[in-house]
Parts: structure tokens; sequence; C-alpha cells
């Protein structure tokens, strides 16, 4: 069968390199793709919100899969765009149609998701530029530090926290008032703050049943210790230590379980990848927040935990036949690690050589923000390039990991050196 993913970053590279691997592929197309794409797919330079240009695409290279990447299409209606046209219908899309895809659009509408279907997250109130005093008051009734979301999507910097009440309220008017984060803050959610330790936990649905991939954690912050400015990720870890059975049954029971059934419930249509971002507070999971697609980097180390074919768990997926398919985990533990552009996350330069990728052979190199130029790989992106070692635990896949990524060289180079550190 013919594939489209549609992407450009490391998620999309690793989604891409494992559907590779099924003898069930005929055409695998990335859009728009990166340098490491083009290594195992026809890479087509088409952006992942044009549709007409996607639908052209699709019917020109006879498509029967699509699977989005990023979450911007999917916020954007790209599954209902499919379902709309008689010429694209029947074409199967790995992504939830846009009324779901507000789970992760807005996060008033998550909040009161969970709410509604008793799903474990932190007490909360959202407002408006015109409740900016009632939204004052709200905050002198909690506990430093304060959380404040924007409630659009902000590419993953929507989120504060801080620990001052007035720096708080300079922020939050800063939010509703000078559209600090544009469009994505004209409402913002104040969450009580929960102290605990942060993991993804990463769910396949047809609508009706599910699967529950690897868990992972991933390191946000860019400087180690997890101090400075959040980042799009550094690096992640899978499967997380601290997750035995008990809490793995009570993350399935208090939340995946209530949240497949409310999606249903609510009638919000839904095949693909929950990314479900929760807490252990004590001994107990709560969500964060929920996001319409795999994340990045943590797909860079659950997607080649996969054994079973990943063309076979999509299309289930896509058929409304999940239950159908065995999910078979590799036992090993994997890591990545980013390499970013130099001043990442704030202003950075592209276009810088990437030397030694040629060099790594006992790691995955995925790319995220690479571009191919007469033969030469060229840093695109702040996230540059992950690389995923195996171990029979995390301490020795970060071994791997470390190890292969001083063999690759581009001005300005950097990454953390202290992942798993907390763990």
């Amino acid at each position: 069968m013919n594939i489209l993913v549609l992407g450009s970053g490391g998620r999309e590279h690793a989604i891409s390199l494992k559907i590779s691997q099924s003898p069930k592929v005929g055409t695998l197309l990335v859009a728009p793709g990166n340098a490491g794409t083009a290594q195992i797919a026809k890479n087509v330079a088409i952006g992942v919100n044009d549709f007409n240009a996607i639908k052209n695409l699709v019917v020109d290279e006879k498509i029967d899969l699509v699977v989005v990447g990023p979450e911007d299409p999917l916020v954007n209606g790209i599954h209902d765009f499919f379902l709309a046209d008689d010429d694209i219908k029947h074409v199967s899309v790995i992504g939830p149609q846009k009324a779901a895809a507000t789970l992760e659009g807005s996060k008033e509408f998550a909040k009161e998701f969970m709410m509604r279907h008793k799903i474990p997250t932190a007490a909360y109130q959202s407002f408006t530029s015109q409740e900016l005093d009632q939204a004052y008051e709200f905050l002198e009734t909690l506990s430093p530090p304060y959380v404040l979301k924007a409630d659009g999507l902000a590419a993953g910097k929507g989120v504060l926290i801080l620990p001052d009440l007035e720096d708080a309220k300079q922020e939050l008017k800063s939010m509703l008032l000078d559209a600090k984060f544009g469009k994505a803050s004209e409402t913002v959610v104040i969450e009580e703050f929960l102290d605990g330790i942060e993991l993804s936990c990463f769910v396949l649905t047809d609508g009706t049943d599910y699967k529950i991939l690897p868990t992972a954690k991933d390191y946000k912050r860019i400087g180690e210790g997890d101090t400075g400015l959040n980042t799009g990720g550094m690096g992640a870890i899978s499967p997380v230590p601290f997750v035995d059975k008990v809490l793995m049954e009570k993350i399935e029971r208090k939340i995946v379980k209530p949240t497949v059934a409310g999606l249903k419930t609510d009638n919000l249509p839904y095949k693909g990848f929950i990314f479900i971002g929760l807490i252990k507070v004590g001994d107990e999971p709560k969500v964060i927040e929920y996001n319409v697609r795999m994340g990045d980097p943590e797909t860079e180390v659950v997607f080649p935990r996969i054994k079973t074919d990943a063309v076979d768990l999509l299309c289930a997926a896509a058929d409304g036949n999940l239950n159908a398919v065995n999910l078979e985990i590799d036992a090993r533990a994997a890591t990545t690690v980013m390499a970013v552009s130099g001043g990442y996350p704030e202003a950075y330069e592209k276009g810088k050589e990437i030397t030694g990728i040629e060099n790594i052979k006992e790691a995955l190199v995925f790319h995220a923000g690479t571009k191919e130029d007469n033969g030469k790989v060229l840093t695109n992106g702040g996230r540059v390039i992950a690389i995923t070692g195996f171990g029979k635990d995390f301490r020795e896949a970060l071994k791997t990991s470390y190890a292969n990524i001083k063999k690759l060289d581009f001005e300005g180079i950097y990454y953390r050196k202290d992942l798993g550190f907390d763990l």
C-alpha cells in the first residue's frame, strides 16, 4: 500500500522508519520531510496545512493511508477535509477529526472534558481579558508556584510556572491584554500547581478499543538540572523506570479507559494517537494535558521499541479493528539525546554543515531540523538531530546515546549531558 506521512521532524522520521520496515509498503512519501526521511522515503515539498496540495498528492500517488505527525493540521481539520471530499474520503487518516483535536487545541476544552469524565487533574479556572480582576482574585486563593496556560496552541511555549504572586499577575496581564502568545492567550487557564514527577503515556485508539504504547519521560528545559527556558524537548527515556504494574494499572483504569470512553460518549471521532501528559503525585497519576498526536522527542524512543508491524497497527486503528492486533514491545530500554543549534530556544542560525553522521553505527539517527543541499546535510531548525541508543536499562542506553552523539559535529552544537539525572 502507498503511505503519506505529514511532518518534518524527528517524530516523523521515527514513524517513517518504522513504516518503511514493513513489507506491506509500496510507496512511502513524507511531506515536507527532512534530510533523514529522504534516505528512506520520497520527500515532497508541501506544507502540512496546504490541504489542497496534499489532496492532489494523495490522488496523484494513489495514497491509501495518511499519518498526520504534528498537531496543527489536526486542529485545523485535515481529517474532516478528507471525509468531506468524494475524491479522497476513502483514504484512511491517522489522527482525530477536528472536534476531537480540540483536546489539544484548547486547554479549557480539555479541562472541561476531564471534569466531565472524572479524570484526575489539577483544579483550575479559565479567564479572558474582560475577567482580569476575577483572575487576580483566583490567583490569590492559590499557593505558589502559579501555573498559567495559554488556552490555544503556542508551539509548546504557552505554559508559565511562576513562584511569585506579583510576577504571576504581571505575566497574566501580559498574556491577556498584551497578547504575549497571540491568539493562543486570548483565554488563559490558571491551575493549581501539582508537585510530583512527570511522564507521558501514549495510546493508539480506533475510537472504541486502544493499545497502550511504551511510556516515556522527556526533558523539556534547555539547561542541565532542568533549568532555563522550555524547549520542544531535549531528550527522552523509555520505559519510565518508576512506572510499575500498580501505577500502570491506575493509569489505565483512572485515565486511559475513561478518556477513550469519554471520546465516544461525547461523539468526538478519534482514530489515532493520544499523548497523555501525566504527573505522579504521591502514588496517584493525574493528567497535565492531552496532545492529539505522538510527542517529540518521545516518538524517537517509543517507536523504535514497537516490534509489531507498524502498517498492521495503523491500518487496524483506521479500520476499527485494533483489538485483532497483538502489540509486541522490545524489552530493552531506549534513550534519545537531542542535539540543538547554538542559541536555541531563542535566536539561532540555520545552514550549518553537519558532519559525522556516517560514523554512528551503534545507535539510530533521527533527523529533526535538517535539510540536504548539494550532498551536504545542513541544520534547518532549533532541534537538529536525535540519537537513540538501546540498553538493558536506561543508564546503559544513555551510554550508547552519548557515545554516539559525540561523533556528530556542527557549529554551535549543544546537547544536555544529564538526562536521567532525576531517576
